[in-house]
């Protein structure tokens, strides 16, 4: 297979006016991978605002599960279009069926009062990090079959894990996580594809970080874990050409559901996006 780059998943077919097709890619996961989506509708909603309005934040719900083997379409209404804000609504469609809203919103950059409270955390640096990928690859075996043949797709972004031994093991502790990650390729330096390409990859180990103080690893096979919404809030400028570090933690889980939230930071210890999301979260019996 050819290399896989990160830029291409967000080069979205013009249907019609507002009307956008996006190919997916089969990480080898239950259904479509939510980041895919969030990065798609994104990408749909830029392609509607003018050019000199960044997006600031977006707010999603997960409706049904979307089918990797099949593309995506995507509806962007003009919510509105103010002097310094407009606002997006998309709509994803699979087979006729909404699988999945955003609510975007954009901005004309402008300068304001600035604090930052959160410290970036103290974790070793990613050259002496391993890639997830060459994890992946040392414990081929405990991997799902569907994965395995989908290893070329995780690799666009190179995510590296800070303990990722732990992913593994069913025990009890922190619900804490840590991960760099870049893009493998050069991506265009544009921020409509620098905030699509983080949105992408702010999905990758998230929920699971609610499995953490259960003793539940996200390999067991009577787990069911997916999400339900998504938010996120661009604070300054995204390069995914550079390692971020991504923070998360789970505050709460209960009612088959978990609440994770997370930190990005850049490697000047600067606060450049902030997520959210709840999701289900599961055990079932086989």
């Amino acid at each position: 297979m050819s290399e896989i780059k990160l830029s291409s998943l967000f080069e979205l077919e013009t249907v019609e006016a507002g009307i956008y097709r996006g190919q997916s890619w089969d990480l080898g996961f239950r259904a479509l991978f939510g980041g895919q989506v969030l990065g798609q509708a994104l990408a749909a909603a830029y392609e509607t605002v003018d050019k000199d309005r960044v997006a600031h934040s977006f707010h999603t719900y997960f409706l049904l599960p979307g089918d990797a083997k099949k593309p995506v379409v995507y509806d962007v209404e003009i919510v509105r279009d103010g002097r310094s804000f407009s606002a997006r609504r998309v709509k994803a469609i699979q087979d006729g069926r909404n699988i999945f809203y955003m609510t975007a919103s954009f901005q004309v950059p402008q300068d304001g009062m600035e604090h930052q409270n959160p410290t970036m955390p103290d974790v070793p640096p990613p050259e002496d990090v391993q890639s997830d990928i060459d994890f992946y690859q040392e414990h081929f075996d405990k991997i799902a079959k569907p994965m395995r043949e989908a290893l070329s797709y995780h690799k666009p972004v190179d995510i590296r894990t800070v303990d990722a031994a732990n992913s593994y093991q069913p025990y009890k502790r922190e619900p804490t996580r840590y991960i760099w990650m870049k893009a493998r390729d050069t991506l265009d330096a544009s921020l409509s594809v620098q905030q699509a390409a983080l949105a992408y990859a702010s999905d990758y180990h998230f929920l699971s970080t609610s499995l953490q103080p259960h003793g539940v690893a996200v390999t067991d096979k009577s787990l069911r874990i997916a999400t339900i919404d998504h938010a996120m809030w661009f604070h300054r400028p995204i390069n995914m050409n550079e390692w971020l570090l991504y923070a998360m933690e789970s505050p709460f889980s209960g009612g088959s559901r978990g609440l994770v939230r997370g930190q990005i930071f850049n490697q000047n210890g600067e606060l450049v996006a902030s997520t959210m999301q709840e999701g289900l979260m599961r055990k079932v019996e086989e």
